[in-house]
């Protein structure tokens, strides 16, 4: 039997793993914090093993750095001891979703999905804070006690996170922002499958830093490309200043296995096509013949039907001589009706579909002020959120990086008022598609002065819920689309296993009466399955299902994938019941066996009749 760990994965010990795969070496022993021994990597060696000259002390090079980066990979890799918590009470269609609303911090929330989702995410699209100098930021720390995080900052989520102004005086404007920004992404780059591809929102302050952190988290060459989104098309500002009308939307694949799709074309796309002379394959426009660049071996004459001699762009023609008389032969290239010049058909009908642009003008997608109007006609005049993101901006980045067909992860762990979760349920009922997504949003406070306060939306978690809720019902009664309407709630908690048992060492024997259970007595069955499924690589969206045998109660996930009881003193039969259903994986709790003699019977109960079973407790 193996105990579960009960905390999130850590990524440092994974990727010493990695690098004792290929530099066995460059592996050695150190003392950690607690004067435990633990492995670690001598850089020194690793950095000799990597360079083909001899590392002599620092080397200047080329990188993006700043006060705060080393924190940001510590805060990355630093795995967590908290769990998440379903809140079935909020949740709609439970049972029937694959659907998920997790509130809490995200970059905890990232940790703890990393075995779960690892590698299965489509699609990322984030629209984190912009560094106004105004706004509230994420200050990740894992070590301080609660009380100290609430001096500090004065203001705190409902699960006691930190919270705090990224202001110039504090003397780190960017820093701060960028610490905040390059821990998360670091992050979530592990859950992208390998096609993935990630947008991210964000305006002119910290564009340049915000590449510079993604080129170097999903590599140079992984850049798709910077969209310009025109955000406003009414005039603002006041005079000696520019007027700003957009933002940015930042591409990056998370490999080159990502494939962009083309967008639908529509009647305003396909008016400069037509058919003149009548040509039996359709409506046509004319299309470059000139070489961009200059190619000697394809500047040639052409000759047309009546002898006349065509002179060569300077450049050379696009194509070869005997391609050019083969689309001449098909029809494809034909002569104007003096004869100076070709003319190539590009045909409607060989065109699958339009390229995507760089720019995406408002009356395409949609503005802030259309998001707005969304959000009004859904709430009144109840959301405080003064530049919400239009659907169609979202639903154009779905139509980009998603097909729909094949139960596709759409991840935004900055949701905000919920844009993309709409943006999916809209899409699915218009394709038929079944993309699923997990929103990820800190509980932030609304003002008490706003009518959303006044009408009962106390954070914002609230009120994106409730969006959820609302677009739902209006797509549904709109399009009587059958599709996922539902979704699962969670909350980021604190571990539901107490302290002593992760440092058994430490309990006293004044305190063991307290200790008779490693559980908190305020955690229930299904949070302990949460907390199992979530180490176990189990998606949260499972179907899952308790029965009653024998006065106990059982999980079961995904039929058999994961059995679980966590009741005391399981009686053989039971376990022999449990057994018989050949569970891929079964999980009891230490007390569920009344001495070892009963643990060594389970072994062997299982070796009869589930060999293949992993057993393991908590």
């Amino acid at each position: 039997m193996n105990h579960l760990t009960m905390k999130s994965t850590d990524l440092t010990q994974l990727n010493i793993d990695k690098i004792a795969e290929l530099f066995p070496n460059v592996i050695t022993e150190a003392r950690d914090e607690q004067g435990k021994i633990k492995r670690a990597v001598d850089f020194d060696l690793f950095k000799q093993e990597l360079s083909d000259y001899l590392v002599e002390g620092e080397k200047e090079r080329y990188q993006l750095t700043w006060p705060g980066k080393k924190e940001a990979i510590l805060n990355a890799n630093t795995p967590i001891d908290k769990t998440l918590r379903p809140i079935k009470e909020d949740s709609i269609d439970w049972d029937g979703t694959q659907n998920m609303y997790i509130e809490g911090d995200n970059l905890e929330v990232l940790k703890l999905l990393q075995e779960s989702y690892l590698n299965k995410v489509k699609l990322i699209y984030i629209d984190p804070p912009y560094n106004t100098g105004k706004d509230f930021i994420y200050k990740d720390d894992f070590k301080e006690p609660v009380d100290e995080y609430l001096e500090e900052s004065g203001q705190v989520d409902e699960g006691g996170n930190r919270l705090f102004q990224n202001t110039e005086s504090n003397g780190r404007f960017h820093s701060d922002w960028l610490t905040m920004t390059y821990s998360r992404l670091k992050v979530a780059r592990n859950l992208l499958r390998d096609d993935g591809v990630i947008f991210i929102s964000i305006d002119d302050k910290e564009l340049d830093n915000m590449k510079k952190i993604c080129d170097e988290l999903f590599g140079v060459d992984n850049f798709i490309a910077n969209v310009i989104w025109q955000h406003s098309i009414q005039p603002k500002g006041y005079l000696g200043k520019f007027s700003v009308h957009h933002n940015f939307i930042l591409i990056y694949a998370k490999s080159m296995d990502y494939s962009l799709e083309s967008l639908e074309r529509t009647e305003e796309h396909n008016k400069a096509y037509s058919n003149p002379d009548n040509d039996p394959k359709g409506s046509w426009r004319s299309g470059d013949v000139r070489n961009a660049l200059y190619r000697p071996n394809l500047i040639y004459d052409i000759i047309t039907p009546s002898g006349k001699v065509i002179s060569p762009p300077s450049n050379g023609w696009r194509w070869s001589k005997e391609t050019v008389q083969k689309k001449i032969s098909t029809g494809e290239i034909i002569f104007n009706q003096d004869e100076t010049r070709i003319i190539r058909k590009i045909y409607l009908n060989d065109l699958e579909g339009r390229a995507p642009e760089t720019i995406w003008f408002g009356k395409e997608v949609g503005t802030t002020r259309d998001g707005n109007k969304t959000l009004k006609e859904l709430f009144g005049n109840t959301v405080p959120f003064d530049t919400p993101k239009p659907v169609g901006v979202i639903q154009r980045i779905l139509e980009l990086s998603t097909n729909g067909k094949s139960n596709e992860i759409v991840l935004d762990f900055f949701s905000g008022s919920a844009t993309t979760a709409h943006a999916v349920l809209q899409a699915n009922a218009e394709d038929g598609g079944n993309r699923r997504f997990i929103m990820v949003q800190l509980p932030e406070k609304t003002d008490e002065k706003t009518d959303a306060f006044r009408e009962g939306y106390h954070n914002i978690c609230e009120i994106g819920k409730e969006r959820i809720r609302r677009a739902a019902k209006k797509i549904k009664e709109e399009t009587g689309a059958d599709i996922d309407y539902g979704f699962r709630v969670y909350r980021v908690d604190s571990s539901n296993m107490k302290d002593v048992y992760y440092t058994p060492d430490k309990l006293g024997q004044m305190n063991l009466d307290d200790m008779a259970s490693n559980i908190k007595e305020d955690r229930t069955g299904e949070d302990l399955l949460i907390q199992v499924m979530l180490e176990c690589g189990l998606e949260l969206s499972l179907p899952m299902e308790s029965r009653e045998i024998e006065g106990k109660t059982v999980h079961y996930v995904a039929g058999n994938s994961l059995i679980a009881c966590f009741d005391d003193e399981v009686s053989e039969s039971v376990i022999k019941k449990i057994a018989e259903d050949q569970p891929l994986r079964v999980v009891f709790r230490d007390s569920s066996f009344r001495d070892d003699s009963a643990r060594i019977n389970v072994e062997e109960l299982f070796k009869l009749l589930s060999p293949s079973t992993e057993i393991q407790v908590l």
